[in-house]
């Protein structure tokens, strides 16, 4: 049995290996990954292994995203220190899962696990493999300041964000204008990428609010929304095509 280890940490692996070795010393450990560009160009690049263990927590992000870059059709036992509602949906969709600090009778159970899986069960894990993906969550409201009150605000009723002068303003589709006390940094981390852009330094769009495009001199983006901004909105020659992408994604 060929088996790649997704771990950042080298005492998590090191301790890992030397497990899954005493175990089974015909196992074969091809590959150490830690993080998910790594991993992705690791699985891209070698001939597939019969299972992956694979840490939810890595050095460039959460291991799900590497089911958003390609498609893993090898069975993985993940390993993590997720609360029991996690747990409880690794129990059901995965092969199995060992929770840190891994112990050794919990790794010969999930291998003996893997070993009874029959290659429908294996076709059937791999289709709701992808269910394990959380969904990303983002607020719905925002708490902004009017003068001396603090309104909470949909979401969805913004059109742009605007930053000078160590200001973050807020305007709304209809016109009216609340100031933030994040920074643009900070609210743009909040807010669904689906949603909302950072196209230069100065704002922060929404989708909805775009009304129409100009192609500049030089190939920048002279942007116009359905309300007011305080200055022009131009887009660099360099950004250009990822805002049109987005635009229409």
């Amino acid at each position: 049995m060929r088996v790649l280890i997704v771990e950042d940490e080298t005492v998590a692996y090191e301790n890992l290996a030397q497990m899954i070795r005493n175990c089974d010393p015909d196992i074969e450990i091809v590959a150490n990954t830690e993080g998910v560009e790594q991993t992705v160009r690791w699985l891209q690049s070698n001939e597939r292994p019969d299972l992956i263990f694979m840490d939810i927590h890595l050095s460039d992000g959460s291991a799900f995203n590497i089911f958003e870059l390609m498609e893993v059709e090898v069975p993985i036992i993940f390993t993590t220190a997720y609360d029991q509602y996690a747990i409880d949906a690794f129990k059901v969709n995965s092969v199995d899962y060992l929770l840190k600090p891994v112990k050794p009778e919990a790794l010969a159970d999930a291998l003996a696990k893997f070993r009874r899986f029959s290659l429908s069960d294996l076709k059937l894990y791999l289709e709701r493999l992808m269910e394990l993906r959380p969904e990303a969550r983002y607020p719905e409201r925002m708490l902004l300041r009017l003068r001396d009150k603090l309104i909470p605000i949909a979401v969805e009723n913004v059109a742009f964000v605007y930053t000078a002068d160590r200001s973050t303003q807020v305007y709304m589709n209809d016109g009216m204008c609340y100031t933030s006390e994040k920074s643009m940094e900070q609210i743009a981390s909040q807010l669904d990428p689906k949603q909302f852009m950072r196209v230069n330094k100065q704002f922060l769009l929404s989708r909805h609010s775009v009304k129409e495009i100009t192609i500049w001199f030089d190939n920048r983006l002279r942007v116009n929304l359905t309300v007011a901004t305080p200055e022009d909105i131009y887009i660099s020659k360099n950004k250009s095509s990822e805002f049109k992408a987005w635009l229409i994604s």
